[in-house]
């Protein structure tokens, strides 16, 4: 069954990024649709524990965060986003709050409590305890639901964007809609657009070991539909994830290293006085590297992670969320240290976008972890992911109202749209399958340290995939793992391929044969071959 319906502004995704921007649209008088791949309440956002970097004490100021910022993203980061950001940072605070978001606040409730980072040179992260994301998404999920001029579509997988280069029409390429499948009802439904907005997350989904399930589905879908993709090589690894199984790992906040926590090896000896004279506090990629180097050199498959040299009434006010996760595995964070390893967690490169978070395509727009803003450059700052979101959010939802309120005074409409396709009720377990081993190479060969002979074993191995997916579907014919399976293959290569072409070792990529940082590239996005019309609608 096929549904075929009409939205002004379609949003891709139900995270910060994609809430922020549907309530500041429905504030200017538009009528946005959220789409959601799973229930609204287990977007990545929820997961987010630290906090929001935002100068917002007596001590800080603009210019120490964005020097913070521009020297954590080695060299990389482009000077007027990171400005255009961090100045957004109080009121994207202030707007949190008068939504109703309670942040954590000290001094008797007069002023905020700011806690410290890695990488950050001044005490300007904003949190909520430490569930920060819980505590935000609570807030915005809430006024979401409760907005009559927002539509919620949850459970949707968004298959394809729709372009007018794709459906053969005249003039510029530009977005006019999706195809989604709703997958409680198995419907396909093509919906047309003034505009698309991908909020879909980022890609740390194709690891073994990640902190997300984000299987980088707007980054994938971007990139077929033709826009530049940069910066992928750059996969952020959280330092200190607790290691409860061989294959699942549990974020543990860097905001514990923050008060004090200490990095050990299994013998309980400290070892980051070895590798960066700001100790745990260096950034995330100096501090994920020092791990490998040392579990590799020890023969040991994690370290530890110790704050019980903190008073415990002080553990149990600051912490009380991991205090109570890691308690759920048998490991008491006030009398003992605990295992942690690094995970996959942030997702740096992604869809090529301007400063108001416009990309290649007309009427194609992203914001959040999906897109490249050059905020990150090679390695993203603690906690200015939330802030990136927000102040994103901002610049889209002002740009999309601009937009629209041109195009309503030349009274045009988007085109009508036929949907071509139908359901895949076949069963499809060799996805699952395949996925497992995608996770597997992408770990062990395009992961944290890497070299050239990984990387070419890693392209192979994800060529032969493709072909082994091009064998077995049937691109009229749409079911939501080979979809996913396509997207996790389609990011993959395309942080393998980011990561050959970088030779040099820069932020978060690490490259034994090319261990030293080399001249700046002009351009390092990657650019999918044009193709006819006719193939293009029939992915």
């Amino acid at each position: 069954m096929r549904q075929n319906s009409e939205h002004s502004i379609l949003i891709v995704g139900g995270g910060i990024a994609g809430l922020s921007t549907a309530l500041r649209l429905a504030d200017a008088g538009h009528r946005p649709a959220v789409i959601t791949k799973t229930a609204l309440s287990e977007t990545a956002s929820y997961n987010a524990q630290g906090g929001i970097a935002a100068v917002m004490g007596p001590e800080d100021s603009l210019s120490h965060h964005q020097a913070d910022t521009v020297q954590a993203g080695a060299g990389l980061c482009d000077s007027d986003v990171v400005r255009q950001v961090v100045s957004e940072g109080p009121e994207c605070i202030r707007w949190l709050e008068g939504h109703g978001v309670q942040f954590t606040r000290s001094n008797g409730g007069s002023e905020l409590h700011l806690t410290r980072e890695g990488g950050h040179s001044r005490r300007r992260i904003v949190h909520a305890d430490d569930a920060t994301g819980r505590a935000v998404m609570g807030v915005l999920a809430q006024r979401v639901r409760r907005r009559p001029d927002i539509e919620l579509l949850e459970n949707r997988f968004a298959a394809n964007l729709l372009t007018s280069r794709q459906l053969g029409l005249s003039g510029p390429n530009r977005c006019v809609g999706l195809t989604l499948i709703d997958t409680v009802s198995g419907n396909v439904e093509t919906r047309g657009t003034d505009v698309v907005v991908l909020a879909t997350g980022g890609a740390s989904g194709v690891y073994r070991h990640a902190t997300n399930g984000s299987t980088g589905d707007g980054i994938a879908m971007a990139w077929r539909a033709g826009c530049r993709i940069a910066n992928m090589e750059f996969v952020q690894f959280h330092p200190s994830c607790l290691r409860v199984s061989a294959s699942r790992a549990i974020l543990i906040t860097e905001a514990l290293r923050g008060e004090g926590a200490r990095l050990l090896l299994p013998d309980g000896t400290r070892f980051m006085t070895r590798h960066d004279e700001r100790l745990e506090l260096a950034p995330r990629d100096v501090v994920s590297r020092a791990i490998v180097h040392e579990m590799s050199v020890e023969g040991c498959d994690h370290v530890l992670l110790d704050i019980s040299h903190k008073p415990a009434a002080e553990i149990h006010r600051r912490f009380p969320n991991i205090l109570a996760t890691c308690r759920a595995f048998g490991f008491d964070l006030t009398a003992e240290p605990i295992p942690v390893v690094p995970a996959a967690h942030y997702t740096c490169g992604g869809v090529v976008t301007d400063t108001g978070g416009g990309t290649d395509i007309r009427r194609l727009y992203a914001a959040g972890e999906v897109s490249c803003t050059g905020l990150h450059g090679a390695n993203r700052l603690a906690s200015n992911s939330l802030l990136e979101a927000l102040a994103f959010a901002k610049s889209v939802s002002g740009r999309i109202d601009e937009q629209i309120r041109r195009r309503e005074r030349r009274r045009r409409r988007p085109p009508a749209l036929v949907g071509s396709f139908e359901i895949d009720r076949r069963d499809h377990g060799w996805a699952k399958t395949c996925s497992a081993e995608l996770r597997r190479i992408m770990w062990e060969h395009v992961g944290i340290v890497r070299t050239r002979e990984s990387l070419a074993k890693a392209a192979g191995s994800l060529a032969d995939m493709q072909r082994r997916i091009d064998d077995f579907r049937d691109h009229r014919r749409l079911h939501p793992d080979v979809l996913e399976l396509e997207n996790l293959v389609a990011v993959s290569r395309l942080i393998a391929e980011s990561a050959a072409r970088r030779q040099e070792s820069r932020g978060l990529h690490y490259n034994v044969d090319y261990p030293r940082m080399g001249p700046l590239p002009k351009d390092s996005a990657l650019r999918r071959p044009r193709v006819r019309a006719q193939q293009a609608a029939s992915r």
